[in-house]
């Protein structure tokens, strides 16, 4: 392909970085610049993205290194092909994905045991990133962060005990009432009123014992083992969104994780 004079679009495919011409295959570039407007809000969750071909000629590429770019993104669970009607951006309101980073299931192994998670917030409220959570969401520690702590019960029981931790700026204006209100998976919420859709997750898990406020909480004999699961989610370009921190009950649920 012979050389183009840099466009908006094209000009991270026409530049060197500081540190030296970049070697990333073009389909990869052309993925960068597929995230770079997902990031920028170009194409929301649940919408279609240009077609293939609309796409080659923005980036002036073959349709062939659009498609690869693009199956790419769709492996990673960020678009969505759909047979016959196009791509799309993938949302976490999408019911084969709403509970996509839930991964603790009924013993009898069926998801919808008991229906949806009730959720009471305990806590709702804008404080200062200690060093700890600053370290984990990119931050300094004089940034503002949005605490929230809340109990999830299934079928009326209290199952999970959770801490969450966001960015402020990200945030502003999230409520306990927007957090218990929202009939659908908190991360759509996150999409819908926020413009943030958390697309991977890292995630550390021990064992632990109750103590007494948690068992309390979760209505268990103090002692009682649970999961630990410390979650950072990340948007767009791996920029972490939210620190999250449960402790799960494992009496009559399980954690289940699929690998490939």
């Amino acid at each position: 392909m012979p050389a183009l004079p840099p466009t908006d679009d094209n000009a991270a495919l026409a530049a060197p970085s500081a540190a030296g011409p970049s070697f990333s295959p073009l389909y990869q570039q052309i993925k960068a610049l597929i995230l770079r407007s997902l990031q920028a809000g170009e194409w929301k969750p649940g919408e279609s993205i240009p077609s293939e071909m609309d796409l080659a000629a923005r980036f002036r590429v073959s349709q062939g290194t659009v498609r690869k770019a693009i199956d790419e993104l769709a492996a990673e669970n960020l678009l969505v092909r759909r047979q016959g009607k196009g791509t799309f951006v993938a949302t976490h309101a999408e019911q084969h994905v709403q509970y996509r980073f839930l991964k603790l299931v009924p013993d009898d192994g069926d998801r919808d045991a008991g229906g949806p998670a009730e959720r009471a917030i305990l806590e709702c409220r804008r404080t200062r990133a200690t060093a700890e959570v600053a370290r984990a969401l990119g931050l300094r520690t004089s940034d503002s962060v949005v605490q929230v702590r809340r109990v999830l019960s299934f079928a009326g029981e209290p199952t999970i005990l959770e801490d969450l931790w966001l960015p402020g700026t990200a945030f502003k204006g999230l409520s306990a009432e927007q957090m218990e209100g929202y009939q659908g998976p908190t991360y759509a919420m996150f999409e819908i009123e926020f413009g943030v859709r958390m697309v991977r997750a890292e995630e550390k898990i021990r064992a632990v014992a109750a103590d007494e406020q948690q068992a309390q909480l979760l209505k268990v004999p103090r002692g009682t083992p649970l999961l630990s699961v410390e979650r950072t989610a990340y948007t767009y370009n791996d920029v972490p969104m939210e620190l999250r921190r449960g402790l799960y009950r494992t009496d009559r649920r399980h954690y289940r994780n699929e690998l490939s």
